[in-house]
């Protein structure tokens, strides 16, 4: 969904910067991509190029969860049961959002169930402008099925098909209600 919301940026004529972990994903190449592999390299260099930029579009999905400890080397067996233990990442749209002044932010909720009202919620808790809400089916696939949500929990859009055209849909709402109108 990312490559198809940067090449429908870049048609509409805006300057992209895509921030990606490692996703076997080919980016438009008139948009200047910086790799990362982290979500806390995530969060750096989003937080770095956002400084720059008129809006965001937090369509990753980085992991919400990262080893509390990272051993530096290979551990070895012992028999024994191995603890694991995580803790949460930083929200990277949240944090961002947190801190965007006059600029716009749409987030992405990916549900497996409730999906209007989870989106609604993670709107308002990140400070969003719009939140998009899809499926889990649209991981891994060539089409996605959205929803595009106002503050106001108004479905400002409802989209389907190929990710390319969901993808239209979505930046032209962004454009309509929060480009145009500033």
């Amino acid at each position: 969904m990312g490559a198809s919301l940067a090449e429908a940026a870049l048609a509409l004529g805006h300057e992209v910067i895509v921030i990606s972990g490692p996703v076997e994903v080919e980016y438009p190449a008139e948009a200047t991509v910086f790799p990362v592999i982290s979500t806390e390299e995530m969060l750096e260099c989003a937080a770095e190029k956002f400084e720059h930029c008129d809006g965001l579009i937090g369509a990753a999905a980085p992991c919400d969860y990262r080893p509390l400890r990272v051993e530096p080397g290979k551990i070895a067996k012992t028999g024994e049961p191995l603890m694991l233990r995580l803790i949460e990442t930083d929200d990277v749209v949240a944090t961002l959002a947190a801190k965007k002044g006059g600029r716009w932010v749409v987030g992405f909720a990916l549900e497996t169930e409730d999906h209007r009202l989870r989106a609604l919620a993670k709107l308002e808790r990140k400070c969003c402008d719009l939140m998009v809400s899809n499926g889990v089916e649209a991981m891994h696939s060539l089409e996605n099925q959205v929803e595009i949500l106002n503050p106001a929990g108004t479905i400002l859009q409802q989209a389907a098909g190929p990710k390319a055209l969901v993808a239209e849909k979505i930046l032209a709402v962004i454009q309509r209600e929060l480009i145009d109108r500033r």
